[in-house]
Order: structure tokens, then C-alpha cells, then sequence
């Protein structure tokens, strides 16, 4: 258990950084820029797009972190009024898919099988309203809920089946779904530790939420296309602005360090290392928390 656990913490770690090290020399600050041109954003490769929603949509990172850290559960941090059978448009089925997959994540990393069930069923009525339910092996899902002793295999069929449902919606023109889904699981992710970092403070949990900073450059450049499609996109589009902007003067600053000889299949693999360090005051963090939760509970409502 604690191998399985310090395993996820490294990927965690290893994904929430979301810059590869050959790209630093030395020491690196992480520029900022005040908005992402749009031009920029529609020159992206089907590969970037990716890499990008690869790099955020996993709905179970912020929970494997908070569990390594032994923060006690609280069904307090769930979406619990988002109702599936009022969401009337594929924007908000969409968004919502993906608020309810880290919920379902968080769930199912503290073993709540009775509540696991019942979100389960929220996003079985809403995938298959924007006609994704393929992906999901319901009742594999409700089987391995069941069984604690099967989370490793449930953590990889939930996992698996938001990875398919992007790929599927990004490769037959809807990719302004994919998109949603990802930005939904960030948004909740990112509630999520930010709730928990109020009520527990801890060092790596906030550095990982000011790595976020980086995170939300690629968010907003995955969605940017999108900004002006409608109001809802819009606005959408705003209030992750607006959470930039309260990232504005955090700094992220790595530094490699010395390469690490791992022996793996019989050969010797090189890894480059490099730490980082985040700048960010109290003050900031709190700015961070609020605007957060603000944002968040405002996308929950029904519609």
C-alpha cells in the first residue's frame, strides 16, 4: 500500500511540474503573459492538444496527493448539488462531466463506496447524454467500487475511460467538449486543495496548488479557441482570467540538478532531476482559495 501510494505521488509530482526539464538550463523562471492570443492557440497540433489535456485531465491527481498526506475525507468538498437531470445543454453536461470525475477520483481514493455509487450514476446519466457512455465500464466501475481491494484497477478504469472519452471527442469535431471535461476536473481538482489547504496547511499541497500557475496557462490555451463561441464560453473563458490574474506575481523557479543512473530492463536509463521552488505569499494563496471557490460553486449550480 504505501509503495502503491508513494508511486502515485511521484507521478502527481511528476505531472502537476508540466514542463520537460531538457527545455531548462539552469535555473528557470516561468514567463508570464498577460493573455493567450488566440492565433496561438489555434496553431496548437492535434499532438500539443494532447499533451496539454493529458497533462490535466487525470480526476484522480489532487486526490492521490491528499490521501498521501493523510488529510482526513470530508464530503463537504463534493459538487453534491450538481443534479444530472438538470443540465440542459452539452456545455454544461460537459463542464460537469468533468467536476463529477475528480468528486468520483476523491471518492474512490478514501474507499466511499455508498457515495462513489451515487456520483457513479450521475455520470452514467450524463455521458450518455453527449453520447459517451461507451467508455464507461459501469458496471466494472460499481463492481471495483464495492471491493477495496481492487483500487488500483478502479483508479486505472476511471482514469482510462476520461482519457477515451477526450480522445474519442477531440478526433469527431467536438473538441469544445473535451475541453469543458478538462476544465472541469481542473476547476473541482483545484477546489479541492484549495478547501483542504485552508483547513490544513502543508508546503507541498501549496506549492503544488502555485504550480497550478503553469497548469492554467495550457487551460487557457486549450479553450481560448472557444472564448467566443458563446456567452456561456465567455464567461467561462473570464473567470479562468480572473484566477490567473491572481497568479500573476507568483514565481516558479527550477533548477536542474544532478542526473540519477537507474537500471531498468536490464539497462542503465539516465534521468535529469531538477527541484522547484514557488514563491507565494500568504496573501496570494489566499486570493487563490477565494476566487476559487467563488468560481467553482458558481459552476455547480443547475441550470
Amino acid at each position: 500500500m504505501k509503495e502503491r501510494v508513494l508511486l502515485l505521488f511521484i507521478i502527481v509530482f511528476i505531472c502537476f511540474a508540466c514542463r520537460n526539464s531538457s527545455n531548462k538550463k539552469g535555473e528557470f523562471v516561468f514567463p508570464e503573459a498577460d493573455s493567450v492570443p488566440v492565433s496561438e492557440a489555434e496553431k496548437l497540433s492535434p499532438e500539443a492538444i494532447a499533451d496539454i489535456s493529458k497533462n490535466i485531465a487525470s480526476p484522480v491527481e489532487i486526490a492521490n496527493l491528499l490521501h498521501m498526506l493523510e488529510v482526513p475525507f470530508s464530503q463537504n468538498y463534493l459538487a453534491t448539488s450538481i443534479d444530472a437531470n438538470k443540465q440542459s445543454t452539452n456545455f454544461d453536461k460537459a463542464l460537469k462531466l468533468g467536476i463529477l470525475g475528480a468528486d468520483l477520483g476523491y471518492l474512490n481514493m478514501y474507499e466511499k463506496t455508498s457515495s462513489s455509487l451515487d456520483v457513479l450514476s450521475s455520470i452514467r446519466k450524463i455521458a450518455e447524454d453527449i453520447k459517451v457512455g461507451q467508455f464507461f465500464d459501469f458496471e466494472s466501475i460499481k463492481r471495483l467500487s464495492m471491493n477495496k481491494t481492487n483500487l488500483d484497477s478502479l483508479l486505472f478504469i476511471s482514469i482510462n475511460s476520461y482519457t477515451q472519452i477526450d480522445n474519442y471527442l477531440r478526433s469527431n469535431d467536438r473538441g469544445q467538449l473535451s475541453a469543458l471535461m478538462i476544465i472541469g476536473v481542473w476547476i473541482e481538482g483545484q477546489y479541492l486543495a484549495t478547501q483542504v489547504v485552508s483547513q490544513f496547511p502543508d508546503k507541498i499541497l501549496s506549492d503544488r496548488i502555485g504550480e497550478q500557475k503553469i497548469i492554467l496557462n495550457d487551460l487557457l490555451l486549450l479553450v481560448s479557441p472557444y472564448c467566443n463561441r458563446d456567452l456561456k464560453f465567455t464567461e467561462l473563458c473570464k473567470n479562468l482570467q480572473n484566477i490567473k490574474d491572481k497568479y500573476r506575481d507568483i514565481r516558479i523557479t527550477y533548477t536542474q540538478g544532478d542526473p540519477v543512473s537507474v537500471e531498468k530492463d536490464g539497462g542503465l536509463v539516465i534521468t535529469q532531476t531538477e527541484t522547484s521552488v514557488v514563491e507565494m505569499s500568504k496573501e496570494q494563496l489566499e486570493g487563490i482559495i477565494e476566487i476559487t471557490k467563488n468560481i467553482r460553486n458558481r459552476l455547480i449550480l443547475n441550470n
